[in-house]
């Protein structure tokens, strides 16, 4: 029953109550006057009587309205809402249950309001229905194609000039017509609507059922969180690098000399600066804040070289100095370590460390790399070239080394056998100054004192042919460092002799960044470069102290 049927029930309830307070207010008066007196007359009975019996046959008339008006407020709630047959699951009578007392005479809680097998009509007007065949019970089902509600019947008298508006044109099915009746209008309309708005077959039940099967696998797809497509592995375009500028990672403490180092760790949330003012700090990098978390100062070592292990369990420090120093993350205790038995070094401050953390190759004196455990910090191995070395880079997931120095040769070193099984000629070079090999080891890149990159293709290079894949002439000073990111689409080339003597080369077309270094932000002099672990982030260390912050937008994770 509606609100409003309600609240006309309960009103009509409401006047019943107080006609009934009426009467019996009578009748007590009455008797009241009674006893004063101590005499009742007999009109005064009678009439009493006859206007009680007028007042119950009115409120007999009144208690007929009320039924009345509840089966009218029932039928319009019915004509207007539809009417609801209460059935019970298992009726083979098919009879309507109304309210079935329990044992104690009770209205039941609860009663169920549908017959199995039975689909109800969406429309009640629908008349269209067919029958099944059946034993027992007859199935109703909707018709799929329903008469139109209504129709218009001046669609058949109207004519429409679809040559005259130029949007109506696309309806003609012939050159030279022109006029067309309203029916003719609002089919072609409705045609023109379906070619401009295929239908999806997963609005079409019949077409979905019919394919259910074929589609399973690829509705599979969205039952896992998994991403469709791989972001990080779309290539990267060259000309316009998408760049945006951050906070200063060392914000929170810049340093007031050279910073040497900088490096993310493999969380890439943690990043490590060094430099010659002997504090080896540690950021946590947001973007926003870049908070420091913690600094250690090293008395008597200026820093010249800082890294993490490839594993992030320590760091190993180096400087101009007969010993090196290394830090336990998880300890955060930190160990002097040298000088190196049997070596007379006075610089340790080169050195390169191997990727699966077994492995530290110190740059020594008259060409000599040492090799020194990662365990046990002891000298396991030594190397010898014909010139000085000045540039390390492993490959090969740390089973080879490949060196450069004062002859203008590159060396590649088998560390299971502990010797060079090729020696090649860096074309155009004379002095090595830079080494970098590409994360998935295809490439390398050697730099040397006149500014001049080379990329090789390794395997190329091992097999004798010794012409680069790219020469890059846009330094003109010394190369001091070198780096790929971690997908090999982008290469880092800068020269700490000049400022604003960085570049980012794009790999796979070799050609440079056109809004790279930005013009509008001094890069001082760059002396040091890392990219986080997924690319996201670029840090940058310069002679000034500070360590510049960018975001590469075609990386979505750090």
């Amino acid at each position: 029953m509606s609100l409003i049927s309600q609240n006309a029930l309960r009103k009509r309830r409401v006047e019943l109550v107080k006609e009934e307070e009426e009467i019996n207010d009578e009748v007590f008066s009455v008797e009241g006057g009674d006893e004063e007196s101590g005499v009742v007359k007999e009109t005064d009975l009678v009439g009493l009587k006859s206007s009680n019996k007028k007042r119950k046959k009115g409120r007999g008339e009144g208690k007929q309205l009320v039924i009345e008006q509840e089966e009218e407020m029932k039928r319009l709630e019915g004509f207007l809402f539809g009417s609801l047959d209460t059935h019970e699951f298992g009726n083979e009578d098919g009879e309507t249950g109304g309210e079935v007392d329990d044992e104690n005479g009770e209205t039941p809680l609860f009663f169920n309001d549908l017959v199995p097998n039975r689909e109800v009509a969406v429309y009640e007007g629908d008349e269209d229905l067919e029958e099944g065949d059946s034993d027992e019970d007859e199935e109703v089902e909707v018709v799929k194609h329903r008469k139109p509600v209504w129709v218009d019947d001046e669609e058949e008298k109207t004519n429409i000039d679809i040559a005259k508006v130029g949007r109506l044109r696309k309806l003609r099915k012939k050159e030279n017509e022109t006029m067309i009746l309203g029916s003719d209008y609002v089919s072609r309309l409705r045609a023109q609507h379906i070619k401009m708005n295929p239908s999806t077959d997963w609005a079409n039940p019949d077409l979905q059922l019919k394919n259910n099967d074929e589609s399973d696998e690829e509705n599979g797809i969205l039952t896992t969180n998994e991403e469709l497509v791989e972001k990080s592995g779309m290539k990267l375009l060259p000309g316009i690098l998408e760049h945006s500028r951050l906070v200063n990672a060392n914000a929170v403490e810049p340093s007031n000399t050279v910073i040497n180092s900088v490096q993310f760790h493999r969380n890439a949330q943690l990043l490590l600066t060094a430099g010659l003012d002997r504090k080896l700090r540690f950021f946590q990098i947001d973007g926003k804040r870049n908070t420091m978390i913690q600094s250690f100062f090293l008395e008597d070592c200026p820093i010249r070289k800082a890294s993490f292990l490839p594993d992030g369990s320590q760091v190993i420090v180096g400087g101009r100095r007969k010993y090196f120093y290394s830090f336990d993350l998880v300890k955060a205790a930190l160990d002097k370590i040298g000088p190196l038995a049997g070596r007379q070094e006075k610089s340790l401050e080169n050195f390169e460390v191997s990727p699966d953390s077994n492995m530290i190759a110190f740059i020594g004196d008259e060409g000599h790399i040492l090799l020194v455990s990662r365990k046990t910090k002891e000298l396991i191995g030594t190397l010898k070239m014909n010139g000085t070395a000045r540039s390390l880079a492993f490959a090969d997931g740390g089973q080879q080394l490949l060196s450069s120095g004062g002859d203008g040769h590159i060396y590649h070193w088998d560390l299971r056998t502990r010797r060079s099984f090729h020696k090649g000629v860096d074309e155009g070079c004379i002095n090595g100054s830079a080494l970098c090999t590409s994360p998935n080891g295809s490439m390398f890149a050697a730099g040397s004192g006149s500014g001049i990159v080379n990329v090789y293709n390794r395997e190329e290079f091992l097999v004798g042919k010794r012409k680069p894949l790219k020469v890059i002439e846009n330094l003109t000073t010394e190369v001091d460092f070198l780096k790929f990111n971690h997908d090999s689409q982008m290469l880092a080339i800068c020269s700490s002799m000049q400022k604003n003597s960085l570049k980012l080369i794009h790999v796979p077309s070799f050609s440079v960044f056109s809004n790279w270094p930005p013009a509008k932000h001094a890069l001082n002099y760059p002396r040091c470069l890392d990219f986080s672990p997924g690319g996201g982030f670029m840090a940058m260390g310069n002679a000034a102290g500070k360590v510049l912050l960018y975001k590469l937008h075609h990386y979505q994770h750090a």
